[in-house]
């Protein structure tokens, strides 16, 4: 797949996109603060789990202010069943601190800031930046790891490399929408495993590296 690919893909995803129930990040209030929560609350967990939850949750907290008016065990209560909610209520705990002590009650706005809050990674980091700010950067989650890999866009072992990658390659303008483009392709479509090749819109620009063929059926 080339940028010329790229683009014509990108612009039938955009297209085919509101067919789809969005329950990534980018469905909630541009929010600098709740893009940071709902990224570390979402992961190692589902999808429609982390939207359910960061909703409950932003009924009752809008600001670091607020978070910490409740305990840990009652922030652990707000975003069960969340992965490892115990260690993102600690660590949510922990930002709000740092964000009212440090940065005003602000969340920071650059990619070395937010990588020294506890519990942030380059994934979140990169999608408070592009959903949060507006800013560009690339969001490189699972799905989009998987994707430009299995079209041949790419080819790395990690989504940091993938990223990394990515910023070498990819024409700026589909910086911020590549994620949730992409995550919305995969869970609809692109799927990890048997993948609905015969039902996908971008199949001609896919090379498919790594998909196994199904058998066809025998009538």
């Amino acid at each position: 797949m080339n940028n010329h690919d790229i683009a014509q893909t990108f612009a039938i995803l955009q297209d085919i996109k509101k067919q789809w129930q969005d329950s990534t990040l980018e469905s909630l209030e541009k929010n600098p603060f709740f893009i940071l929560v709902g990224c570390i609350l979402s992961l190692r967990t589902k999808d429609q789990t982390t939207s359910q939850v960061a909703e409950r949750l932003f009924k009752k907290i809008r600001s670091p202010q607020q978070l910490l008016t409740y305990s840990e065990d009652d922030i652990a209560q707000l975003i069960y069943p969340v992965g490892f909610y115990r260690r993102k209520a600690k660590n949510l705990i922990d930002i709000s601190k740092i964000l009212i002590h440090k940065y005003q009650s602000q969340v920071p706005s650059t990619l070395e800031e937010l990588l020294e809050l506890p519990g942030v990674g380059r994934k979140t980091a990169n999608l408070v930046l592009t959903v949060g700010f507006g800013k560009p950067g690339i969001c490189v989650d699972t799905h989009v790891h998987r994707i430009v890999n299995r079209w041949g866009y790419v080819k790395t072992k990690t989504p940091e490399q993938t990223e990394m990658a990515l910023r070498d390659k990819l024409p700026q303008e589909f910086w911020i929408p590549i994620n949730s483009l992409l995550v919305l392709f995969g869970q609809n479509i692109c799927f990890p495993r048997q993948p609905h090749c015969e039902d996908c819109p971008i199949e001609r620009n896919c090379d498919q590296v790594g998909v196994e063929k199904r058998e066809a059926k025998i009538h």
